[in-house]
């Protein structure tokens, strides 16, 4: 792929993709899917027609979100997007990745929870098990 002259890496690359499909991913791990419309230096974005889309293991699902403000400090992924279906995906209903999200995210805290336990057998203490509380109580 040849580069334009000057190429302006940065926010300003986006300019060529407006009026485009892209997929946004965020800080938060949310992915969005929508049509560019405007874009500012601060690289924050407006995009239309978005959806959130969320992956589960082989399934996806789209959640309309309408219009969809995005500060450019959250962007952490932007490309464009040739097709809405992935082949290689199911797409299901809202209800049903909700469902699965809920399902993977309940199996993630169970297996944290066993690895917590294990490591706490052997004397290894998780900061993330640390409570504010109890490092700051003799500030209160």
């Amino acid at each position: 792929m040849d580069l334009p002259e000057p190429y302006l890496p940065g926010a300003v690359s986006l300019l060529d993709q407006l009026d485009k499909r892209l997929m946004v991913v965020l800080r938060d791990g949310r992915t969005l899917v929508g049509f560019l419309r405007t874009i500012d230096q601060f690289a924050n974005l407006v995009l239309h027609e978005t959806v959130e889309r969320i992956h589960v293991d082989q399934y996806y699902g789209d959640i309309p979100r309408g219009i969809f403000l995005i500060r450019g400090e959250n962007v952490v992924l932007a490309g464009e997007m040739a097709a809405m279906d992935n082949p290689n995906l199911t797409k299901v209903t809202v209800e049903e990745i909700l469902t699965k999200q809920d399902e993977k995210r309940e199996e993630q805290l169970r297996t944290e929870e066993v690895r917590n336990r294990i490591l706490q057998g052997k004397g290894i203490v998780q900061p993330s098990r640390l409570k504010l509380d109890t490092m700051f109580e003799d500030n209160f």
